[in-house]
């Protein structure tokens, strides 16, 4: 029977964490406003360097939860939900999923501390950028043994963030199995080929490694464990940060119809508009717990954490997929437009849908787990 497991302090916002929150909602608000979010989706970076450096800085996110040896500030990932749910909210285009979270994980869970020691503290003072590759999508690379070193060979699709990020950490086959590797970039022997994508505030890029250095992170055979612990990893902050844009839509919303009229009435007023934003409230706030419930699982290390992972998964997608919906449509012809930011949540939302798993995988992963697969009836 599945129980639910995770710490119940964990659930509840702590003083500390509602500060982040209004620390970081000021900051974003200063800058991330949808112009300047267009403005640096269009650099050569795809986000504000100096931003990106100030949430490292001056409120350390980057750091939250890496462990105080390394240079971070030892927390749960709690707190680091609160800084997705707010980037979430403003489309912030830093590298945080990325760097923090899909990197961040990979090092800590290959176990390797002299790897750790090596990048962690540039990954928490906002030094470094970093990504992995061959985890989220399967990809074709082999590690070779040289004279000079472990080298890689072959190619990974749709890294996120891939085309800028100062180090790569990447899945390949060696000869005693798969295993972690990770190198940084060099153009001799890494092509990196932006792709178009959907949602231009999380680039993706092709990576081709023709014979790229690379140094092994942690022991052989550990890969599989590595990628599953990532992936949940990604799955939960993906779920805060799908909550951060659905209360975005939402908030937007409920401005514009208490102030847009027709027929000399607001039309908020209309019944047939109050009826879709209170099921759109019912989603959001479910997405909402859903997400909690898997950032204390993740934050207090329960087992339950791929159940809940998934349920989050479905719950915030589901929920951010409506939200952006509504906020098109609920806009009238105007949402419908390009100057309109509506249609960036709308993309990050499509875009998103598929980056962890479909709603389907994750269905199906939750029957496996709740032990529901061959069920009738």
């Amino acid at each position: 029977m599945f129980r639910l497991d995770a710490d119940p302090s964990l659930l509840r916002e702590t003083d500390e964490q509602r500060q982040l929150r209004a620390v970081l909602r000021d900051l974003l608000a200063e800058t991330c406003g949808i112009e300047e979010v267009r403005t640096q989706c269009g650099s050569p970076r795809g986000h504000d360097r100096a931003l990106w450096q100030r949430l490292a800085a001056e409120i350390g996110v980057h750091g939250l939860t890496l462990p105080e040896r390394y240079g971070g500030a030892g927390c749960t990932f709690a707190e680091l939900a609160v800084a997705l749910e707010e980037t979430g909210r403003v489309l912030c285009p830093v590298p945080l999923l990325s760097t923090v979270v899909l990197a961040g994980h990979a090092l800590l869970a290959g176990g390797d501390p002299q790897a750790c020691a090596r990048w962690l503290p540039g990954i928490a003072a906002g030094a470094l950028t970093a990504t992995v590759a061959g985890l989220l999508h399967p990809a074709d690379v082999s590690a070779e043994q040289g004279p000079g070193g472990w080298v890689l060979r072959g190619e990974a699709d749709f890294v996120p963030d891939g085309e800028g990020a100062e180090l790569l950490l990447v899945v390949a086959r060696a000869p005693g199995g798969e295993r972690l590797f990770a190198c940084e970039p060099d153009a001799a022997t890494c092509d990196r080929i932006a792709r178009r994508v959907l949602d231009p505030t999380r680039r993706q890029a092709l990576v081709r490694l023709r014979g790229q250095p690379a140094e092994p992170v942690g022991e052989p055979g550990q890969a599989a464990e590595v990628v599953d612990a990532v992936l949940d990893a990604g799955r939960v902050a993906l779920a805060a940060e799908h909550v951060g844009g659905s209360a975005h839509a939402l908030d937007a919303l409920l401005a514009y119809v208490s102030q847009r009229t027709q027929f000399g009435r607001a039309i908020g007023s209309f019944q047939a508009v109050k009826h879709r934003l209170a099921d759109l409230l019912v989603e959001v706030e479910g997405a909402r717990s859903a997400s909690a419930y898997a950032s204390a699982c993740l934050a207090g290390g329960a087992a339950q954490l791929p159940v809940a992972a998934s349920a989050a998964a479905v719950a915030c997608t589901g929920a951010y997929r409506l939200a952006t919906a509504e906020y098109v449509q609920l806009h009238g012809g105007m949402g419908f437009t390009w100057e309109h930011p509506a249609h960036l949540y709308l993309r990050r939302a499509r875009a998103d849908e598929g980056l962890f798993g479909t709603g389907e995988d994750h269905r199906l992963r939750l029957a496996d787990l709740l032990g529901l697969t061959g069920r009738t009836g």
